[in-house]
């Protein structure tokens, strides 16, 4: 009986404001608020709040049979409370009906995993705690920030207890494999592992409403019977995709929302389908192998690499600097300054100053809120050198700067 799978991500930065080279040393206000609450209530309007209404609605509809499951970034949690309480609110209704599973992931959603181990464990702990105190839950079930995955990650993940983590269905790492079973970590003790079936979560998160896809128009009749297709030749189909996908990336007028009101009905209709969360898949379905991950993979761009983030100099130098303070920050003892410097960590600045523009530059330029590259690059550098003239003026052991940085995953 293969499951159906739903797994959205749900995460908004905090955007820095265009931090000006007269600034360094006497202001400290590096983001913006107005943006921010701008652009959390835009997607609260358009996205969370209808789609949370209409997951409601499903889970009403089809009682113990229709299940989602969401990460839900710990910056956006704050900036629900700070600018849309009744988001978090329609969540939490969400997650009392027993049928909708929440996810662990890091709360600044950094890219950590990669650069700093005990600060990347650090952040799990206070986002499990974050969660435990919304929700009532605690996750079992990890998820990096954009499905970031190596097999030195996934060990760093099973030691801390969770029970499976979700990951990019890369071609490269599958080979003829298919990402529609459950699967180990190379170097696995239990935990299990479950991979995006990217052909089919990319059909509704990006080529919904293009309208010079062959496929074009997606109705529900034709998902089902690409979903039905797999009948006998997989246990789980694994769709992850950015919850903002409904209403925001394919607006209302696309028909998403009515494509996702009639899909339940659509898979039911076949009587060996089900709809799963990640922790109800892993315990119905015993993992067919083992999968190796040397090097990292993500959900981002055609590459499914690191690319999105890591790899021009404006990205690898800012980067490194930022992790260079990790341990002036830490032995400061300033809360305040820490905060800022874990906001800083967040994945979306670093996606801002990604300079690809063959196969994804549009994608990297829809989300950004910057007219170039390098716009975000000078405000991170007038930023970070802000933070440095900061931890002069406090007592610390070590200079912020002193060490390169190796990535661990």
């Amino acid at each position: 009986m293969p499951s159906i799978c739903f797994y959205f991500q749900v995460h908004q930065p905090y955007r820095m404001r265009h931090y000006h080279l007269f600034e360094i040393g006497s202001s400290q206000d590096y983001f913006d608020d107005k943006k921010n609450r701008e652009v959390c209530r835009k997607v609260a309007d358009k996205c969370y709040l209808p789609a949370n209404a209409l997951m409601l609605e499903l889970i009403n509809r089809y009682p113990g049979q229709f299940k989602v499951s969401y990460s839900i970034s710990g910056v956006v949690l704050e900036q629900f409370e700070q600018y849309a309480p009744e988001v978090l609110e329609s969540f939490k209704r969400l997650v009392a009906t027993g049928q909708v599973e929440l996810l662990s992931e890091t709360y600044y959603h950094s890219l950590a995993a990669l650069f700093q181990g005990d600060e990347f464990r650090e952040q799990i702990k206070i986002h499990q705690q974050t969660i435990r105190h919304h929700f009532g839950v605690t996750p079992t079930v990890f998820r990096n920030t954009e499905l970031i995955y190596s097999d030195g990650i996934a060990d760093m993940v099973e030691d801390l207890g969770f029970q499976a983590m979700v990951t990019e269905g890369a071609d490269r790492i599958l080979g003829w494999r298919s990402p529609n079973f459950v699967y180990e970590p190379a170097h696995g003790r239990g935990m299990k592992l479950l991979l995006k079936n990217y052909k089919l979560s990319d059909d509704i998160a990006f080529r919904f409403s293009q309208q010079s896809w062959a496929e074009w128009p997606l109705t529900t009749e034709k998902f089902a019977r690409w979903l039905h297709s797999i009948d006998g030749s997989g246990d789980t189909i694994n769709l992850f995709m950015d919850y903002e996908t409904i209403g925001e990336h394919q607006w209302e007028s696309t028909g998403i929302f009515n494509f996702f009101r009639a899909l339940p009905e659509a898979v039911l209709r076949h009587p060996q389908f089900d709809f799963a969360t990640p922790s109800e898949v892993i315990r119905a379905y015993p993992p067919v192998d083992k999968v190796s991950i040397p090097d990292a993979i993500s959900w981002a761009d055609t590459e499914r690499d690191l690319s999105a983030w890591l790899g021009n100099p404006m990205q690898d130098g800012s980067i490194s600097w930022l992790y260079s303070m990790d341990q002036a920050i830490k032995e400061s003892g300033d809360q305040q300054l820490l905060h800022q410097w874990r906001k800083l960590q967040t994945s979306d600045h670093f996606y801002y100053m990604c300079t690809k523009y063959w196969s994804d530059g549009d994608v990297h330029k829809y989300f950004s809120v910057y007219d170039a590259p390098h716009d975000s690059y000078v405000i991170m550098s007038n930023v970070l050198t802000d933070l440095e003239i900061r931890l002069k003026k406090l007592p610390k052991k070590t200079d912020p700067v002193a060490k390169k940085l190796v990535r661990l995953g």
